[in-house]
This record gives C-alpha cells, structure tokens and sequence, in this order.
C-alpha cells in the first residue's frame, strides 16, 4: 500500500506518523464542469493507491453531474460560485481538519484555502511564479503548475509526485441508471439499433461556438450517409433556440435531443454513437473518454491543454500540439485558420460572449471531410 512520500518541493516537514495510508480523502476542484471531469484521472490514481480510503470530491454547484455515478467517490460536496465571504466561512469551518489528506487540483486562492481548512496533510498545484509565500506556506506539499505547456489531466496528475503514488490516466465518465439503449429508445432512435452521430451544438460561451450554418450542413450531410445527426444541447432557451435552428429545414431523421438529457445520459448516448462532433467543451472531453471517435472544433482555446484526452492515452506533458488540426487516439482535433490561432484568449472582442472568428470561419467542407475520414466513407488523408 503506497503512503505519503517526501518531495523536495515540501514547504515544511510532515509528521512520521502522517506517513500512514489515509483514510478520508478530499479532493478540491471549484472550477468548470471540464476541470471536474478532467480530474478523475487523479481521483482514480488515488483509489488505487489507497482502496480502503473515502474520497470527497468538492466542486462549485451546477458541476457534480460530472460525477454523478463515478465508484471513486464517496460524496460530493458542493459551495457556490458567488458565495460571499460568510458562505465561505461557513464552508471552511464545516471542512475544518475532517480528511487525513486533502488536495487542491487548482492554483486559485479558494481552492487552495478550501484544501488547507479541510486537511491534516495538504497538496496542491502552486504556479511557482506567481504564487505568494502565505499560500506556499499553507500546503505540506506542492507541485508546479504550468499553464501553457501540460495537458490539464497531466497537470492534475502531477499531485501523485507528491504523495508517491502511481498515475491512472483514464477519464471516468459519469454514469447513470439508463443504458445507451434505453437512452436512443427514448430519443425514437429504434432501440439504439440505428446509425447515429451526436452533435452537441451550443458551447457555454459563445466565444467557443461554430456557426448554425456549419452545423446545419454536417447534420445535413450525415443522413445523405445514411447516419442519424442527433442534436444535442443544454437546457436553457438560447441553447434550445440553437439547436432548433440547426435543426429547421433539415430532411426527416434529424432528433432535437436539446435540453433532454443529463450528462450520464449524454455518456451513455455518446457511448453507442458513429461519431461525436463538438467544439472546446465538457461534452467533447466526454466523447473523448467514452473511446467513441471525437472530432473537435478549436478556435482560440489552446489545445495543448485543452484537447480532448483521447480514451487510452499516457502521453505527457501531452498528447497535443499548439497549432494545427491533429488526431491523437480515438481524437480529431480541427483546428481554426489563422496566424493568431490559437490566441488563447475569450473571443475577438475579449469577452466570452464574444465570438472568434476562427471558429467563425471555419469551412463546413473541412469538418465534413474529417467526419468522413472517421466514419470511412472517404479516403484518409496522409
């Protein structure tokens, strides 16, 4: 059984006896609903290593439906993203020294306060320039955060060096009580017996999004091949307006799946689908770790960090490069046209609701020809 090792980048002695295996884990994530998934590699490595231990995972509400399902965790423990500095009081003195081990996966003050409140034994990702002495001096253990050049899985991964542990890279995607049977039945997709493909059309920053055009042309092209498109979407109007737009005008055979579904629902349709198609979000890392060919549409977003994991990879700092379309594994990556792609900022305006016109521009043609390489229905490109 693995205990907690040294680590020249310890910020002060542990105690011999916290070198014993832990019991009660928790593990700090308060971030997006992609950096949730993108940990469960790291949780994963941890039940490993330690079988016997209760892991809590604590993430920002409106993100545990990335865990729901997932035998690694024992709970989830949810705080809001706005909450002001009472809730926040509140939160850290209900944490206050209930794990053996704690471990923040982000560099933020919060995340880093969070582990600290919560952990006899604390480890966290530091960005050695930028991080001030009273937080360094708030964990036992720290690894160095690269923000630029690590793959966000790798860069989680990078704890396990601290606690000597072995790194599990495998995504762990949510589940639910529904297979992907039942799940295409209730989508009148015969039982799951038909050919389909899913597109997950709306981003949750417009500053990600691909043109209706674009999709209307893909889905449109997937049934002159004889597979379903599948329109996927969040719940809320603007999403359901989306997908109804690419949706309008489309032949017969077209679902609008918008707003249908939850996220292990979404796993288990994707699981059983030709292919996926999305652009930079949790839904394309989901595809990605089902093992069901992905093709993702990147603009500004930097793929070095961001590319979905592709289901089966090891490969560090990781398996991508900063420019170009690529494919890694089970993962088409199309990249946007451009001398400033990937420009790694919130859109041409500078805001998240601002578009990019990389994505903007992106042909239908190209995206076409990339989901037709992965269905084989044309010949690969060399």
């Amino acid at each position: 059984m693995a205990s907690v090792a040294n680590t020249v980048r310890r910020t002060r002695p542990l105690r011999a006896s916290e070198d014993a295996a832990p019991g009660r884990i928790l593990v700090a994530c308060t971030r997006r609903i992609g950096d949730v998934l993108l940990a469960t590699p790291f949780v994963r490595s941890l039940k490993r290593a330690w079988p016997g231990a209760t892991i809590d995972f604590l993430a920002f509400a409106g993100t545990e439906s990335a865990l729901e399902g997932n035998p690694d965790v024992s709970r989830v423990i949810t705080v809001g993203e706005r909450d002001g500095t009472g809730a926040r009081l509140s939160s850290l003195r209900a944490l206050w020294r209930g794990y053996d081990l704690a471990c923040s996966t982000q560099t933020s003050d919060r995340t880093t306060l969070y582990a600290w409140a919560a952990g006899r034994r604390v480890t966290g990702l530091l960005d050695p320039a930028r991080a001030p002495w009273w937080k360094r001096a708030l964990l036992d253990a720290w690894e160095p955060f690269d923000d630029l050049n690590v793959h966000t899985v790798v860069a989680d991964l990078a704890l396990c060096e601290s606690l000597g542990i072995e790194k599990c890279y495998e995504v762990v995607v949510p589940q639910g009580p529904r297979t992907s049977q039942e799940v295409a039945a209730g989508l009148q997709l015969g039982a799951g017996a038909e050919s389909y493909a899913v597109l997950h059309v709306s981003p949750r920053f417009p500053y990600k999004s691909w043109t209706v055009d674009g999709w209307r042309a893909l889905a449109a092209r997937l049934l002159d091949l004889g597979v379903r498109p599948v329109i996927c979407a969040g719940g809320a109007a603007d999403e359901r307006n989306l997908a109804a737009r690419v949706i309008a005008d489309l032949p017969a055979g077209a679902v609008d799946a918008a707003g249908r579904l939850s996220l292990p629902d979404l796993a288990a349709l994707i699981a059983a689908a030709k292919v996926s198609v999305g652009t930079d979000t949790a839904v394309t890392h989901l595809a990605a770790a089902t093992g069901v060919p992905t093709v993702a549409l990147f603009g500004p977003s930097n793929p070095v960090k961001w590319g979905p994991w592709p289901r089966g990879c090891t490969t560090a700092p990781s398996p991508w490069t900063m420019r170009g379309t690529q494919r890694r594994g089970n993962v088409t990556l199309v990249q946007g046209e451009g001398a400033c792609v990937p420009c790694l900022l919130e859109g041409c305006d500078r805001h998240v609701a601002s578009l990019s016109r990389c994505l903007q521009e992106m042909f239908p043609r190209t995206v076409i020809a990339e989901v037709e390489r992965v269905l084989g229905t044309r010949t690969p490109l060399a």
